[in-house]
C-alpha cells in the first residue's frame, strides 16, 4: 500500500473529531491527503489537529472546521470556505451522526424528526453543499450502519435513518455515475466508540448479555467487538483509485455479524 495515495487530494470528513470520523481522518492524514475534520464540537477537533500534527510536519494539511450537519447554512458556510482555500473537493466522508436508544413507549414523531435531521438529513446537507466542488474522479464515502440493514429493538429513528442513509448511497451512485463521482457506503457493527455507551454510563460491549449472545455463542464470528481502525482501512480503499469502478456499494464491517442468522 503506498504511504502516499492521497497526497495533493482535499478531504472533509464529517464528525471528524472522534471515533471512526477521527481514525478516517488521520488515516488519510497519514497517507498525504489534506483533511478538513467538520465536527460540531470544533473545540475537541482542534485539539485533535494539534494532537495529530504536534513534532511532525504537515500542519498546513489538517483543519479544524466547525460543522453542524443539521443546519444546510452551516453546511454551506463550509463549502465556501472549502472553494475559498483549495477551490475543489476530492473526498467528502459524511460520517456525523448521533446515537439513539428509543424505547417504543416513549417515542415521538419530534424525537424521530430530530435523530433523522442529523443522521439522514445532515448527510444529504453535507453532499449538496460540496458537490459543486467535486469533479470527475472525486469519492463520496457514507457511514451506514447493520441496524440500518437489519431489524432490532428500540432503534427506529436511528435505524431508519441509517437505512435511508444505504439506500441514499445506492441512489446517489446513480445520479453520480454519469460524472465520474464514485458513492459508497460502510456498514460497522460493533465498534468501540462513545456510541457504545448505554444511557445509564455502562458499555455495551460489557454486558452480559453481549458478551454472552455476540462473543461467548459466536453471533460475531471473529469473537471480539471492533475498533476505529478497523473501519479506517477499509474505508482509506473505498474512496482510493483502487476502488475506481466500485459505487453504490455499502461494504459492512462487523467481524461477521451480519452473517450470521
Amino acid at each position: 500500500m503506498s504511504q502516499h495515495r492521497f497526497e495533493g487530494q482535499v478531504v472533509l470528513v464529517t464528525g471528524g473529531a472522534r471515533g471512526i470520523g477521527l481514525a478516517i481522518g488521520r488515516q488519510l492524514f497519514e497517507e498525504g491527503a489534506t483533511v478538513v475534520l467538520g465536527d460540531i464540537d470544533v473545540n475537541v477537533a482542534e485539539r485533535v489537529k494539534e494532537n495529530l500534527t504536534e513534532g511532525r510536519s504537515g500542519s498546513g494539511r489538517i483543519h479544524a472546521r466547525k460543522l453542524d450537519v443539521a443546519d444546510p447554512e452551516s453546511c454551506k458556510f463550509l463549502a465556501t470556505w472549502l472553494s475559498e482555500q483549495f477551490g475543489h473537493l476530492d473526498i467528502l466522508v459524511n460520517n456525523a451522526a448521533i446515537l439513539d436508544i428509543s424505547p417504543l413507549e416513549e417515542l415521538t414523531i419530534e424525537h424521530f424528526r430530530h435523530v433523522c435531521a442529523v443522521n439522514l438529513d445532515g448527510a444529504l446537507n453535507c453532499t449538496l453543499a460540496v458537490l459543486p466542488l467535486q469533479k470527475r474522479g472525486s469519492r463520496i464515502l457514507f457511514t451506514a450502519s447493520i441496524m440500518g440493514q437489519f431489524g432490532s429493538i428500540e432503534s427506529i429513528p436511528y435505524s431508519s435513518a441509517k437505512g435511508g442513509i444505504v439506500n441514499m448511497v445506492r441512489a446517489l451512485a446513480c445520479d453520480l455515475g454519469p460524472k465520474g463521482i464514485t458513492v459508497n457506503g460502510i456498514s460497522p457493527g460493533f465498534i468501540d466508540t462513545r456510541m457504545a455507551r448505554l444511557p445509564d454510563g455502562t458499555h455495551e460491549h460489557a454486558t452480559e448479555y453481549f458478551r454472552t449472545v455476540y462473543l461467548k455463542h459466536g453471533k460475531i464470528p471473529l469473537g471480539r467487538t471492533g475498533t476505529p481502525d478497523d473501519i479506517a482501512g477499509p474505508a482509506a480503499f473505498l474512496v482510493s483509485e483502487d476502488a475506481a469502478y466500485i459505487t453504490g456499494q455499502i461494504l459492512a464491517i462487523d467481524g461477521g455479524v451480519t452473517s450470521t442468522f
